[in-house]
């Protein structure tokens, strides 16, 4: 049979993929500025404790890029009419903002004085690219309407650096046409937004969904939908167990009353062992029914009204388990108990069937651990 000739999209699709592995989680440490704004306080919650990973895919990423790329000429922009731009500190780096101990923050994209509108006032600078559509909303109803993260961030941003005027830029990808538009500082907004950030940060369960379902609007293509909605446990990290607490005063500090330590960035993003799901987050396929001293949790399954413990199910098994209903499946947990089996993350339950052709698996009883 002659060979099927090689995509001719391979060296595209290569270079999709090496953005995809040179990029980093898309998980930051601090609650971004860029993003209080949002509808959603669940969302803001969900993405401060790192429930599940952007995703994003090597396109997507090159287009973030591009977005980037366009900043340090909308600054080369500015100096050539004659504008005082400041876009780094004296390390050279950005110059950044941090709140609520440490664990919200953002880097702004300059201060510029000199702008013809307003030559003796200093504005923030906020930079954006923008697709034709969205462009042409924005210059129809303005940021506030159309772009109302945007306008929040400037807001925030306004607001550390004591100015009370913002210049928000922003090219049309497809035209390369720059819309302006100078934006007010609004205090009332600006303690809104900040004591909004502190709820998320201090808060140890998140908010209810703002929809219905999962067809609702906004939740439609919500990275977290399925976690809302569906039967999707969170990924396994420090940010998502029980035992982590964001602590406030200075740093954006972690700390693990379990192990009794401060947790790196690292430690965060790898967790132990020992992770507990923090158990809200388990609410939609099961109900936390006990708790013992030595980190050993009940849980009764929704689904099914088995019961089934950690450590037995581990936290990587509760959430890689695709049918939640094997949680706790008296088979399951016998095999899991007699021989520390793993349920492997491909899903559905590779013991069905299996009692008519190995009939010594049905002497099998669950192992319930006794509570202390």
């Amino acid at each position: 049979m002659t060979a099927l000739p090689e995509s001719q999209h391979s060296t595209v699709s290569a270079i999709y993929k090496n953005y995809e592995k040179v990029a980093d989680t898309g998980q930051r440490p601090h609650l971004g500025a860029s993003e209080l704004g949002h509808e959603c306080e669940r969302y803001l919650w969900l993405s401060f404790r790192w429930a599940r990973q952007p995703g994003w895919e090597g396109r997507m990423l090159r287009l973030f890029e591009s977005g980037n790329r366009e900043e340090p000429r909308l600054i080369e922009n500015l100096r050539a009419i004659g504008v005082e731009v400041w876009d780094k500190d004296e390390n050279g780096q950005q110059f950044r903002y941090a709140a609520i101990g440490g664990h919200v923050g953002g880097s702004q994209d300059g201060v510029a004085l000199g702008l013809p509108e307003a030559p003796k006032t200093p504005h923030l600078l906020e930079f954006k690219t923008s697709n034709n559509k969205s462009f042409a909303a924005l210059v129809k109803n303005g940021v506030m309407k159309s772009k109302a993260q945007h306008w929040s961030q400037m807001q925030l941003y306004m607001g550390w650096a004591g100015l009370d005027r913002a210049m928000y830029l922003v090219v049309n990808k497809d035209t390369d046409e720059i819309y302006s538009e100078r934006i007010e500082f609004d205090q009332r907004e600006f303690d809104r937004l900040l004591a909004r950030a502190e709820r998320i940060v201090t808060a140890t369960e998140p908010a209810i969904t703002i929809g219905e379902n999962a067809e609702f609007f906004s939740c439609r293509y919500c990275r977290f939908k399925d976690q809302c909605y569906g039967t999707q446990a969170p990924q396994v990290n420090c940010r998502t167990c029980a035992h982590a607490t964001p602590e406030t005063d200075g740093d954006g500090r972690w700390s693990c009353a379990e192990h009794k330590k401060d947790l790196t960035v690292q430690d965060q993003r790898s967790g132990c062992r020992d992770h507990r799901h923090i158990p809200v987050l388990l609410g939609r396929f099961a109900e936390l029914v006990d708790a013992a001293d030595n980190n050993l949790l009940t849980y009764r399954n929704k689904l099914t009204e088995k019961e089934f413990q950690q450590p037995v199910y581990s936290s990587q098994e509760i959430t890689d388990c695709q049918d939640k209903k094997m949680l706790g499946e008296d088979l399951v947990t016998a095999i899991k108990t007699e021989f520390g089996a793993d349920i492997a993350p491909s899903g559905t339950s590779v013991f069905e069937g299996m009692k008519d052709d190995l009939p010594w698996l049905e002497s099998l009883k669950p192992k319930k651990r006794k509570l202390t």
